[in-house]
């Protein structure tokens, strides 16, 4: 089917080459010349005439005019012929290098056709302008076209996600990748508004709410306002992650979306960098389009009045905020939030930003904040709905949980500081899940989901001047996707063909992302030691970069040491499959955390605002979380989870959700940094298709299978090419019969290869064989059309022959009657025959009342069996239908118990993988589990080590304490006889003193006395020493508790760092306990499972058997059917043709019957007349007798008289 370059109207020059421009690129004759790509610093490659080649050298000439020169031949690319130019599939061009894909995207992004085809992908590149291929006649141009049929959109890929949806009954995913600014959340928009439109239920759930088709486009603007901000790449960046499932019913229609989110960029709301700004609501909503909100939150039109909003630009060109806020205000509308809702959002964003303009200053000669003016703080309480008193009480002194009581801390301006930013980024992060989850409830419907369509829409790869943890995670979840594609495209591609025993030679693509992912991810990674040490109290930025560099720098081959010095500091670099990134880690352990003032946050639980209430009504806070529990343990609550943990949580859950489901690939590419349309940086676009994975798709969907195909679809299918390949009569094995049926038609035979359950087809194969099977479709039913018109003018014909012999008999009887009217001896005979049969027309009339009597009998009859012939005709019509309706259903049921075997035998060999996969990892994590029980006994040798030791410092510790005591008990005695010392010293001296003023009169005492004072002297000295000693004893005593002391403190240090590790090591034994308990209760759910799973198949195959006997009974039965249904279509055929005969016997002899009545009745009319005629004529015969006959007499009388 041809492209009409009409039903597209002004979109078609963007999709498609002209007609006359394809014919000339396809009739443009050589010229002689070859021509070639060689390398070139500024447009990466550069078309020049080969001349000639040397020794592997060769000499080429620029096209454009420039010198010869000469360079190497492993240099030089191959050219496509002309025929090739602005090719719509590039896996289908003749060479395919580097420069012949890069110069196809150029040559079609230069006339902005920015949709091409990379094998089982598409590519796109941002136009960074409008253009006209998203309107409502494209999509309807686009709706049920095969990819072979419509130039590359977009809309293309989606329609086919949606046929195959339908078609193999399988969810599908779209998976939009590309780095920042690269156009995916343009073409996520797209995608939805595509489903919305072909797939429309119609109907509006509620009252005042609009569709749920429109419910579900409105989904963005409303979530673009507070989840898209302008960055340095972007005018309109998402900056967090989305997964929208749209719901389908079994039908195809519309049933119900949901949106789950990843990794909203909360930092953004307290800091931008330059060239950025804030989250776009903020600039709405002081936009003034709504002048009531102005006055009603309290705001100004300036942005520059808010810090927390004016650190980078405050505008965008291509962007009205006014207009955008009046399009999220219609969003909140049709998406059904009332009033309240709609206000208490309004409220709260105005409420962080006059949060964020909040001033503190130091208390004089303290270190403590206090309000520097209440202004802003006086604002945010009336717009929350708080006590202002309070509200600022909380932010200068929270109160902290230390042991089981609250105490008051005092905070200085930078910690209060840091509190509003903590506090404003988690009252936008939990307003925007709420806002998720409403949303969420809003597209919920009670009609029945059969499949899901998700459509991916994730930051892209950033790579800024200064990258920090935000970064880290997003590019670490890039690193993901790019995994899964390339595990889905390459390894599980050529894992297929080994599985299905095709020949197939293992194809190394170099794409192997695994190095980053691990160093990031897994134990002793990136994540893993950060969360190690957002556990201990007193670690730091350095602490953890020490970490880093002491696990990984040197040992992985994806993380380095930045060596060149840029404007912003870095820690370290990761070589990542888009680039190398260099990070500056400053602050994450605190964004990791993620803390909140407390006290703050229950008063915001307490707010008179019910928006305020419902978003923090499930948040727990450290101190409720760690609280009671025996034995000092800790209740860990949902809330102490890290945002690294939450992230790779939801991470895990989103790739297991695209593993479920089949993907399609949509990659976005920037054209230039400059934002400008038309142009292309050759080398920039060049890198992203090296890092994306495009030329390894297209290299393996030219060398591979891509499409695949059950023998029973392709058997069920295809069987119409060549019916007679696979008799209808007899049985033959759904592969064998698909064999015969691929070697008798007319295709390419080494297109496709047959495996153990599926035939393997090249692109484009498939396509091809569609095409033959719509071209046989259209020929049957122009064959079945022929007929029906020939039959139907047969039988025209046969009226009009039997109309034109009536006509001619009619037309003689005329002739032949007009011709005798005038006959004399017919008028003799009409006169004289009535006269000779006057005896035999009673006789004839009364035959011919007996024959019509007769012949309305006969009618009668003919027409009551007629009635019976079309009863019994209905109750046979009737008991066809059934049966055909039985037939169909029990195919339908056949049909899909062989899907469902088949997905079945999928399931179980994915299974088998799985389960492989898992033993595997059990196996893993046995030997790590057999690892930790040694290093766990280990540890407990060293603990109860450890705990001898302590002991035995405790024994120690109990005699130095002992003997301390008896020291200070004898140091106590010794100061008692000190003292008892000291009085007699201080007694002897007054005594001495008493002597001396007695000398002068006593000198007759003199010598008696002075024995006495030598004696008391030596006993002085002696005194005086046992003092010297004393104090000397006192001071060693002194020096040795100090030492006791010291000793006590560093043995207490000891036993408090030895308690601190051994509560360290109890807690690793319990996590690493609950984790082996953890995976043995994985194990044992997954070993139930397999034994549900064997158990299921085992009953399925069961099934299987019974149905396939079924089916054996079922064409038993169908055969009699068919055999019986022919025996009554030839009966119903042959009383058709009686019934029909009958019936124009009736009709002649009801036409018969009328002419002979009324025949009769113009008889019965002559004869009267011919009766009073002949009454008349005897009347006149008898008076010319009685005339005659007395003439006669006269006559004889006058003879007689003359005799």
């Amino acid at each position: 089917m041809s492209f009409d370059y009409e039903a597209c109207q002004d979109a078609a020059q963007y999709l498609r080459l002209s007609r006359e421009q394809i014919i000339a690129n396809q009739t443009q004759k050589p010229d002689g010349k070859k021509y070639v790509w060689f390398p070139d610093k500024e447009n990466a490659y550069v078309k020049g005439e080969l001349i000639k080649t040397d020794k592997g050298k060769c000499t080429i000439k620029a096209c454009d005019g420039g010198k010869e020169m000469t360079v190497k031949e492993d240099d030089l690319q191959e050219m496509n012929p002309p025929r090739y130019e602005k090719c719509e599939d590039m896996a289908g061009m003749t060479f395919l290098n580097e420069a012949s894909v890069l110069n196809n995207l150029r040559s079609r992004y230069e006339s902005f056709m920015i949709y091409t085809y990379s094998g089982l992908f598409c590519v796109t590149v941002n136009p960074y302008k409008m253009l006209p291929v998203y309107a409502p006649y494209v999509i309807a141009a686009y709706k049920g076209k095969r990819r072979t049929e419509m130039p590359p959109h977009l809309y293309s890929i989606a329609d086919n996600a949606y046929t195959e949806m339908l078609m193999n009954r399988e969810n599908q995913s779209m998976l939009i990748t590309g780095e920042s600014g690269a156009g995916k959340t343009v073409n996520t928009k797209k995608v939805i508004q595509y489903f919305a439109l072909v797939a429309a239920f119609g109907g509006s759930q509620d009252d005042g709410k609009g569709t749920l088709e429109d419910q579900i486009v409105q989904c963005n603007p409303a979530m673009e306002a507070f989840g898209n901000a302008k960055t340095v790449r972007n005018d309109n960046s998402s900056r967090f992650g989305k997964f929208i499932r749209i719901h389908f019913g079994s039908t195809g229609l519309l049933a119900s979306g949901d949106i789950e989110h990843y990794l909203l960029e909360k930092s953004r709301v307290i800091y931008q960098q330059e060239g950025e700004r804030n989250y776009h609501i903020f600039y709405q909503i002081i936009s003034g389009s709504k002048p009531e909100l102005i006055d009603q939150l309290l705001v100004t039109k300036d942005p520059y009045d808010y810090k927390s909003i004016s650190q980078g630009v405050v505008s965008v060109p291509s962007m009205d905020d006014g207009a955008e806020l009046l399009l999220t205000d219609d969003a909140f509308r049709v998406l059904g939030f009332n009033q309240e809702e709609i206000s208490g959002i309004y409220r709260l964003m105005a409420g962080i930003m006059h949060q964020q303009n909040m001033k503190f200053k130091n208390k004089q000669r303290e270190e403590q904040a206090e309000p520097d003016g209440t202004e802003d703080a006086d604002k945010v309480a009336y717009l929350f709905g708080l006590n202002s008193a309070d509200f600022i009480k909380y932010l200068c002194h929270p109160r902290v949980k230390v042991g089981n009581e609250y105490v008051t801390k005092g905070q200085s301006c930078h910690q209060v500081s840091y509190g509003i930013g903590a506090l404003s980024k988690g009252l936008f992060g939990r307003h925007f899940d709420w806002l998720v989850k409403l949303i969420n409830q809003t597209l919920s419907t009670k009609l029945p989901r059969s499949f899901f369509i998700g459509v991916l829409d994730i930051a892209g790869f950033e790579i800024f001047d200064s990258n920090s943890f935000e970064q880290l995670c997003i590019n670490f979840t890039n690193e993901k996707l790019q995994q899964f594609f390339n595990h889905h495209m390459f390894v599980l591609e050529q894992e297929e063909y080994k599985k299905e025993g095709i020949d197939w030679v293992f194809i190394d693509f170099g794409m192997d992302l695994a190095a980053c992912i691990e160093l990031i991810e897994k134990p002793l990674g990136i994540m893993s030691i950060l969360e190690e040490e957002c556990m201990f109290p007193k670690a730091s930025d350095d602490t953890f970069k020490d970490k880093l560099y002491q696990n990984h720098l040197g040992k992985s081959k994806a993380f380095g040491k930045p060596v060149k010095k840029t404007k912003y500091e870095a820690h370290f670099e990761l070589y990542h499959y888009a680039g190398t990134v260099q990070y500056n880690i400053c602050g994450w352990l605190e964004k990791n955390k993620d803390p909140l003032n407390n006290s703050v946050v229950d008063l915001y639980k307490k707010a008179s605002m019910k928006l305020m209430q419902t978003i923090w009504e499930g948040y727990v806070s450290p101190d409720e979380g760690n609280g009671g529990g025996k034995g000092g343990k800790r209740k860990k609550g949902g809330s102490f989870m890290t945002v690294s943990s939450l992230h790779r949580q939801s991470l895990n859950a989103l790739m297991t959700n695209l593993r479920s489901t089949a993907p399609h690939f949509v990659r976005c590419l920037i054209p230039n940094e400059r934002k400008c349309p038309g142009e292309m940086d050759s080398h920039l676009v060049l890198h992203q298709l090296r890092c994306n994975g495009v030329l390894e798709g297209i290299r393996i969907c030219r060398k591979g299978f891509p499409n695949r195909v059950p023998y029973g679809d392709f058997k069920q299918r295809y069987r119409i090419l060549n019916p007679n390949a696979a008799p209808e009569g007899q049985f033959m094995d759904s592969k064998k019969s698909s064999e015969k049926l691929l070697g008798s038609i007319d295709i390419n035979h080494e297109a496709y290869k047959l495996g153990h359950t599926k035939v393997f087809f090249r692109a484009g194969m498939i396509g091809k064989l569609e095409e033959m099977r719509d071209n046989k479709l259209s020929s049957i039913f122009k064959l079945i059309q022929a007929r029906m018109r020939g039959m139907l003018m047969r039988r025209e014909y046969q009226k009009m022959i039997e109309r034109r012999q009536a006509c001619r008999i009619i037309q003689s009887n005329l002739r032949a009657f007009f011709g005798m009217a005038n006959c004399e001896w017919m008028k003799l005979m009409f006169k004289i025959k009535p006269l000779l049969k006057t005896a035999e027309s009673a006789k004839e009339l009364e035959e011919m009342e007996k024959e019509f009597a007769e012949t309305k009998v006969n009618l009668e009859k003919e027409t009551k069996r007629r009635k019976e012939l079309e009863e019994m005709q209905v109750s046979f019509i009737q008991e066809k239908n059934d049966l055909v309706m039985q037939l169909q259903a029990q195919q339908d049921q056949i049909d899909d118990g062989e899907d469902r075997c088949d997905q079945l035998i999928k399931t179980k060999v994915e299974l088998d993988g799985k389960i492989k996969e898992l033993t595997e990892r059990l196996e893993d994590e046995e030997e790590l589990n057999n690892e930790l029980v040694s290093k766990k006994r280990k540890l407990e040798d060293e603990c109860s080590e450890l705990k001898k030791d302590i002991d035995d410092l405790e024994i120690t510790l109990a005699k130095v304490e002992k003997e301390k005591h008896a020291t200070e008990n004898k140091l106590k005695n010794l100061q008692e006889e000190l003292a008892t010392q000291d009085e007699q010293i201080a007694k002897l001296q007054k005594e001495k003193k008493a002597l001396q003023e007695a000398h002068q009169q006593t000198l007759d005492d003199l010598q008696s006395e002075e024995d006495k004072v030598n004696s008391l002297t030596k006993q002085k000295a002696k005194l005086e020493q046992q003092v010297d000693d004393l104090e000397a004893s006192l001071e060693q005593e002194k020096k040795l508790r100090m030492e006791l002391e010291r000793t006590k403190r560093k043995l207490e240090g000891d036993l408090r760092l030895t308690q601190e590790t051994v509560m360290d090591l109890e807690n690793d034994k319990q996590r690493l306990e609950e984790k082996l308990k953890k995976q043995e209760f994985e194990y044992s759910q997954l070993a139930t499972k397999l034994e549900d799973e064997q158990a299921l198949v085992s009953q399925l195959q069961k099934k299987i058997k019974e149905l396939q006997a079924r089916i054996e009974e079922l064409e038993e039965e169908l055969e009699a059917e068919r055999a019986a249904r022919a025996k009554v279509e030839k009966q119903r055929a042959d009383l058709s043709r009686e019934l029909e005969e009958l019936s124009e016997r009736l009709e002649e002899a009801g036409g018969a019957t009328a002419a002979q009545i009324e025949l009769n009745k113009r008889r019965e009319a002559e004869f009267a007349k011919l009766r009073r005629e002949l009454e008349e004529s005897n009347l006149g015969h008898e008076a010319t007798v009685s005339t005659l006959r007395k003439k006669h007499a006269d006559t004889s009388s006058e003879m007689s008289e003359q005799v």
